[in-house]
């Protein structure tokens, strides 16, 4: 059995590479373009674990921490943002589901004119946010190293549920906050849909991720209350395979609704459009880098979104048993 083990391990570990890709960008969700990244929701080995660091460059005129991205036409905003998080892999009812938390942290500050020039800034800690997953079509869950082999996703779709809680910082003498003061979350059916042999190297795939953003109202908003209608997300990734270690993805992002009221004073709905690509590359067995970059594409309207960002993440994951297999391995 040790030796079927040895003579696997170099194998075991291209498919176990999907456990660095927990970026967790996921909770980018509720940063830059609320967009979830690319093999995101690739499944691995039950018992897998994966910790991200997550750092954003943000500009445009709306607040990046928001996910309700309501719009200042005036305004220039600017934010630069760290995430850390931790996900877990876990089989349930003999389908692999994924339960993940991501806690935002950074500084943002924006410059409005509107005739005269003001401004505000914040810092610190955001809402945490919670996510679980569960597939409901494709392979069941991985747990045995044979089944990680053979781990192809098919056509894929999953059931997904996010949910921050309203415990960062807020100042209700501010328009501009980190933390949100109320609740919001997500309702969504991730699907992978795999396009020809699954050979490390030269794998591809199709994905969305059609979601609706729900949102609690804000009650001390500036001593207002401000109410967001739901917003509709569709997210879509083509991603190929460039090398055994490195890949590419073209991403696409549309969301509707979101209009806001404050207090009677009504708002206008998104209707955006954003474009952007990420980059892979696994450095080893346990540890994943990615680079991307997004910007809104339909904005000359002068109160239209825009926004566009860079974002940098670092992700170590690990398996006690592929753990102990490396272990095995270097005490021969």
């Amino acid at each position: 059995m040790k030796e079927y083990i040895l003579s696997k391990l170099k194998m075991i570990f291209k498919p176990y590479a999907v456990i660095a890709i927990l970026t967790l960008t996921v909770f980018s969700t509720q940063q830059i373009l609320a967009q979830t990244p690319a093999r995101f929701y690739w499944k691995t080995l039950a018992g897998a674990n994966g910790v991200p660091l997550i750092v954003e460059s943000i500009n445009g005129n709306t607040n990046p921490f928001d996910p309700s991205h309501i719009v200042n036409p005036g305004a220039y905003v600017n934010a630069t943002m760290a995430m850390v998080g931790y996900a877990k892999f876990l089989p349930l009812f003999g389908r692999s589901a994924m339960i993940s938390v991501i806690f935002p942290m950074g500084h943002i500050s924006s410059e409005v004119t509107t005739g005269l020039t003001s401004k505000e800034d914040a810092k610190g800690f955001g809402d945490p946010m919670l996510e679980f997953d569960i597939n409901i079509i494709g392979p069941k869950a991985q747990t045995s190293l044979p089944d990680l082999m053979r781990y192809e996703p098919g056509f894929s779709l999953d059931l997904m549920m996010d949910i921050a809680f309203p415990v960062g910082e807020y100042d209700n003498t501010k328009t501009l906050n980190i933390g949100q003061n109320r609740w919001y979350g997500r309702l969504g059916a991730p699907i992978i849909w795999q396009i020809g042999p699954w050979v490390p190297g030269r794998r591809t795939t199709l994905e969305f991720l059609p979601a609706v953003w729900l949102f609690g109202d804000n009650t001390d908003f500036v001593g207002q209350t401000m109410k967001t209608d739901p917003i509709f997300q569709l997210d879509a990734h083509l991603s190929r395979d460039l090398t055994h270690n490195f890949w590419a993805s073209l991403d696409g992002a549309w969301f509707n609704g979101g209009k806001a009221t404050i207090d009677t004073s009504e708002g206008k709905k998104l209707d955006n459009i954003a474009l952007g690509i990420t980059l892979g590359y696994q450095i080893n067995e346990n540890i994943n880098l990615t680079f991307g970059y997004k910007s809104t594409i339909n904005d000359d309207a002068d109160d239209a979104m825009r926004m566009d960002g860079f974002m940098v993440t670092f992700v170590y994951g690990w398996h006690p048993l592929i753990e102990g297999v490396k272990r095995l391995k270097e005490s021969e």
